[in-house]
């Protein structure tokens, strides 16, 4: 790995996943930061042999390393809740995923327990930060089955936009997709990931969501290869159109030509480790 001789403070802690760098310098204004034991400032500049201390809790001594532009798809069961720590000790997202040395996996979005699908980690929290923010108006598309009567009127009013209590919300794209009677599928997508707001929007018509599953996240498809439970690492050519659709650089991996005697094949990760 690669240490940066040095690098603005707000693009390293952004890349540790705390957030956007505008965010950050608002931290960093608000005295929340601390380098080498005092304050920083804005526009200070960290390398990889600096302290850096957020709220008094330590970074670890590699966030001022440039780190391997990785990204997974995780095919989500439902029963896995998105978060690391859970009083219940309910099954984690997480737990699945490989365990990482000087970099830390950070989720693109979540989805409720009782949601299953496409789930993206990176460990770039700036990318994640950026592929989430609702002023990038990405896509994320699901697969919904719906039990009750879907009218055309119901349908006109989530195109419009619904009333809920966090602010209006509406589908961008409604399309059905099978079914009849009172249990059809439908397609719907939404710009921005509000808490359960798939759900509420159709609850908002006094209908009740049985199934969700998310199947899209911007230009990414969760592929049929990929099982419930199962994760794959994007290819460089799907990781480089994620940056440039949350309008950030891409650093391809340095790679070498391995000796054909040392070659073998195999997954750069393998599912049972964590």
């Amino acid at each position: 790995m690669v240490i940066v001789t040095d690098e603005k403070l707000q693009k390293v802690l952004a890349r540790a996943g705390f957030g956007s760098r505008r965010e950050m310098e608002h931290w960093i204004k608000a005295g929340r930061v601390k380098v080498n034991g005092k304050i920083a400032g804005l526009g200070d500049r960290v390398s990889s042999e600096d302290k850096i201390t957020v709220d008094g809790k330590k970074l670890s001594a590699n966030t001022a390393k440039s780190v391997t532009q990785t990204v997974l798809l995780y095919n989500k069961p439902i029963g896995e809740i998105c978060s690391r720590n859970d009083p219940e000790e309910r099954p984690s997202v997480f737990d699945k995923l490989p365990r990482l040395q000087h970099a830390r996996w950070v989720a693109v979005g979540r989805l409720d327990i009782n949601t299953s699908g496409l789930l993206l980690f990176t460990t770039d929290g700036e990318l994640a930060n950026k592929l989430m923010h609702p002023s990038m108006q990405i896509e994320r598309e699901y697969a919904v089955r719906v039990i009750g009567e879907v009218t055309p009127e119901i349908i006109k009013n989530m195109h419009k936009g619904v009333l809920l209590e966090d602010g209006l919300a509406k589908f961008s794209d409604i399309q059905f997709f099978s079914g009849e009677g009172a249990n059809q599928w439908y397609h719907v997508v939404i710009m921005e990931g509000r808490n359960r707001e798939v759900r509420r929007l159709w609850e908002s018509q006094g209908l009740k969501v049985s199934r969700l599953k998310r199947v899209r996240y911007g230009n990414v498809f969760i592929p049929s290869v990929v099982k419930v439970g199962q994760f794959r690492e994007l290819p460089a050519s799907e990781v480089k159109d994620l940056y440039t659709l949350a309008g950030l650089n891409y650093r391809p991996p340095k790679t070498y030509k391995q000796p054909k005697d040392q070659q073998h094949p195999g997954k750069r990760f393998s599912r049972n480790r964590r």
